[in-house]
């Protein structure tokens, strides 16, 4: 019996024989060969060899590309609340309220004489209270997700704690403006502090049809409408306000282009304002459009008053115990998870008399 040693071939004895000779007659024998290690299932017999599919596309698609520098992020809509109130940071981020005394003068003099009674004066104090509200705001950032942005260049931790951070300022740009309306909380905003005065109408062109808005009035009524606002707000200020006295209008987003409106002269109704009543800055604001039940508004205000009070003199203030806190930073097998937040107590009108506000431009 033969062994499987009687099989085996040695290389020298391969080089004595010399090459293989195959004959088209011995095709029949062809599955013999794999018993000397020589397999030829499945092998065309002609002079290509089978690899990878050859495609004719061309050059790929990838290596066409020109990728530019930086990413576009998309916006948001502008946030205003700081620049026309300010930001008062009082407290801190775990308080419950945020108070402001209030001091009002009482008594009336009357006529001498030796046996009168004295007419005694006093004082009543208050209270305006409004109540802190947080807002919370975190992300988490595993490590595949890190690695894998960072093959485009993103930095994933930064972009979420940016968008974290914008999304805190974004509620408390909109506490701002129309305060936090729940159950024994007393956070009121720009256009809602029950505290304001009512809107006032402006008046129209006097075309057909009659119309009050800014977009169909000339230079001469234009500059009539602001006359009159700053007007309004000298007699309500009682004789503590005056032209020159540092001034915000705040108007619609875009109603500053019709400031730009000229006169038979070429000035400008802007060249006007800046001439006539130096201390006015005029901001534009997305939340005035349609704020009077869907009518456009505007506010005229003193920026702060002089008077016989021991306060800052402001007229308006939003007062933000922490703006932007950490919570918590927890870092897992596999990422990290962060955790921020804000507090709020909305924005206050401490002066209203120093405040007029306006319909219909």
């Amino acid at each position: 019996m033969r062994t499987p040693e009687s099989n085996y071939i040695s290389g020298r004895e391969l080089a004595r024989r010399g090459p293989l000779v195959i004959k088209p007659e011995h095709a029949r024998h062809y599955a013999q060969l794999s018993q000397i290690g020589i397999g030829l299932d499945g092998l065309a017999m002609d002079s290509a060899l089978i690899g990878p599919a050859i495609g004719g596309a061309g050059t790929p698609a990838q290596f066409l590309q020109v990728w530019l520098p930086g990413l576009v992020k998309q916006i948001t809509q502008v946030r205003m609340i700081d620049e026309l109130c300010g930001v008062l940071t009082a407290g801190a981020w775990e308080d419950e309220e945020v108070i402001q005394g209030t001091m009002e003068a009482t008594g009336k003099a009357a006529l001498y004489g030796d046996t009168t009674n004295i007419p005694l004066a006093n004082y009543k104090s208050g209270y305006v209270r409004r109540t802190v509200v947080r807002f919370e705001q975190g992300f988490v950032v595993t490590t595949l997700e890190a690695l894998r942005a960072a093959k485009a260049n993103i930095n994933a931790e930064a972009e979420k704690r940016s968008a974290a951070t914008e999304s805190l300022d974004i509620s408390r740009n909109r506490v701002g403006f129309y305060g936090y309306n729940a159950p024994e909380t007393r956070t009121y905003g720009y256009l809602n502090d029950p505290v304001l005065p009512a809107y006032i109408s402006l008046p129209t062109n006097g075309g057909s049809p009659a119309s009050a808005a800014w977009a169909d009035k000339n230079y001469l009524q234009l500059t009539a409408d602001i006359r009159r606002m700053v007007a309004d707000l000298v007699v309500s200020g009682g004789g503590h306000i005056n032209n020159k006295t540092l001034m915000t209008l705040s108007i619609p987003l875009g109603h500053g282009e019709y400031l730009g409106v000229t006169s038979d002269f070429g000035n400008s109704v802007q060249e006007w304002i800046t001439k006539t009543y130096p201390g006015m800055r005029i901001v534009e604001v997305p939340e005035l459009a349609g704020a009077n039940g869907g009518a456009n508004g505007a506010y005229l205000m003193a920026d702060a008053v002089q008077d016989s009070s021991t306060d800052d003199g402001r007229v308006v203030a939003q007062v933000v115990p922490s703006r932007f806190q950490v919570i918590g930073v927890e870092k897992r097998a596999k990422g990290q998870v962060e955790d921020f937040s804000n507090a709020t107590a909305g924005v206050t009108f401490k002066r209203p008399w120093a405040v007029r506000r306006y319909t219909g431009l």
